[in-house]
């Protein structure tokens, strides 16, 4: 079990962050220009760094930075988009908000067990969009060196941004 953070019980082996290339398959199916909230990212993001390089306004936001996604209020009306890598350790409490937010997001998440406990309740009568991952994601540590060995497979829950429920993706790995 991980340390806590303090301010709102967040482990800290929960801090991995995604290399671009994990980012990179969502492009195709945002809408260009697109206001997108990334509400667990620090300003040296993949996906604010990416998003920002594919010509979309990108409004950041993360705890270090007193920005709690479960207070924290930008203009909701304005985004067109919720996207991260959320803290696995409070996805449940991080689905339940993003539904009543009612924005369309996209969620890197394990996929281990993405579909148990209180996420099958609340998933079942959802519209719900999965972006399959090949091959897996090396997540980076706080000094960006990259897993060695990732030791699960990694995909994207959707909800209003895939054309379909499945989309399979072979990522193509590069430095970062």
């Amino acid at each position: 079990m991980g340390v806590m953070n303090r301010l709102n019980g967040i482990k800290l082996n929960d801090l991995w962050k995604t290399p671009s290339y994990a980012v990179k398959p969502l492009l195709p199916y945002l809408k260009p220009g697109s206001h997108i909230l990334c509400p667990f990212d620090r300003r040296e993001s993949a996906f604010v760094e990416t998003l920002l390089e594919a010509g979309h306004i990108v409004t950041r936001s993360h705890i270090d930075y007193g920005e709690d996604f479960f207070d924290y209020r930008p203009d909701f009306l304005n985004v067109d988009y919720i996207i991260s890598n959320p803290p696995y350790s409070i996805k449940d409490k991080v689905f339940e908000h993003l539904f009543y937010l009612g924005k369309p997001f996209a969620m890197l998440m394990t996929c281990n067990g993405l579909f148990e406990g209180k996420r099958f309740d609340l998933f079942k009568n959802k519209k719900l969009e999965i972006m399959w991952l090949k091959p897996r994601v090396a997540f980076l540590d706080e000094t960006g060196k990259p897993q060695k060995s990732p030791p699960f497979a990694s995909c994207y829950v959707c909800h209003r941004v895939l054309p379909k429920a499945h989309i399979f993706v072979e990522m193509e790995k590069e430095a970062r």
